[in-house]
């Protein structure tokens, strides 16, 4: 049983999707990690991705299917900014006004069926692999998965670390301070979740171009698998400060791939699809109080220690 559940084919796939889906969770650190906003638009930009990448590879144009996606996203973060600094709405209302109205927008964009196939066209991984499989086989893929994150994990370290990142990083710790030292919050704001909605339309095309197929369903839960990656990632890797941003950004790419492998696990015990919502919740409810538990734990062990020393200094004054 166990060697089922550990086999390569497992682990390769479960590190494939892991780091597609990571660019998620990438999205998510930005907006909610670092400007302390709850972006609920992310699974219609998640489609949003997936069906403007088809869209364009299906006219022979699988490398511009990319940037395509990922113009769309910044356009769907900017709309989401736009309510927010502009029109006062509330991050979350705003993420759920946008999310609502994505829904049409991307119907539209796969020509109002619930799907579109790319079986008869090429795509990034088809072309990888005629490229890259003589020299790594199989694993062609998770290398083209893995470069696109690794770069975008370099590009957001260098990216926090400029004046402009350093800005929105402050803007997600004190509004009010960031606008009282003559920045405008509402830019540093619109360009995060720019920044956000474009590596999570990203994330999308590269899953549409890997499963050769969009659906209007796909992207349906991924604030909570992008949540869940998160929060693993930093639960294990913990939260630093300017000197730990390469570590966080890279627990965010390793929950990723944890969460992954816990889904496919999950599979293997043949839980049925319809559960995996709720292994989902369960998961991000584990992570989320993973801290609390841990703080609870060390607690008592401290408040026992201390209880056991006082016993044995009463019993010795005693004698």
């Amino acid at each position: 049983m166990l060697a089922s559940i550990f086999s390569l084919n497992v682990i390769q796939t479960a590190l494939e999707l892991g780091c597609i889906y990571a660019l998620v969770a990438l999205a998510l650190f930005i907006s909610y990690s670092t400007l302390n906003i709850a972006d609920l638009s992310t699974d219609g930009c998640f489609i949003l991705g997936c069906a403007v990448a088809c869209r364009v590879a299906q006219t022979g144009h699988p490398l511009l299917a990319l940037p395509a996606a990922m113009v769309a996203g910044v356009l769907s973060g900017f709309i989401t900014a736009f309510l927010q600094t502009r029109l006062g709405v509330e991050s979350i209302m705003a993420g759920i006004i946008v999310n609502t109205g994505l829904y049409t927008v991307n119907l539209a964009v796969m020509g109002f069926a619930s799907n579109l196939s790319l079986l008869k066209a090429d795509t990034l991984f088809t072309l990888g692999k005629q490229l890259l499989s003589p020299v790594l086989g199989s694993w062609y893929a998770l290398a083209i998965a893995a470069a696109f994150v690794a770069v975008a994990c370099a590009l957001v370290v260098l990216f926090l670390g400029t004046r402009l990142g350093l800005s929105i990083r402050a803007t997600g710790d004190n509004a009010e301070m960031v606008r009282a030292s003559s920045i405008n919050p509402a830019f540093t704001i619109t360009v995060g979740l720019c920044v956000s909605g474009s590596l999570t339309a990203l994330s999308g095309g590269l899953l549409a171009q890997y499963q050769k197929s969009a659906d209007i369903n796909t992207g349906t839960g991924m604030v909570t698998i992008a949540l869940a990656s998160l929060i693993i990632g930093e639960t294990l890797l913990g939260r630093g400060g300017r000197a730990g941003m390469v570590r966080r950004v890279f627990g965010v790419v390793v929950g990723s791939c944890l969460y992954r492998f816990v889904v496919a696990v999950a599979l293997r015990f043949n839980v049925p699809a319809a559960a995996m919502k709720l292994v989902s919740a369960i998961i991000v409810a584990v992570a989320i109080s993973a801290p609390t538990i841990r703080q609870r734990v060390a607690f008592e062990k401290r408040r026992r220690a201390a209880k056991a020393a006082r016993a044995a200094k009463t019993g010795k004054e005693a004698v």
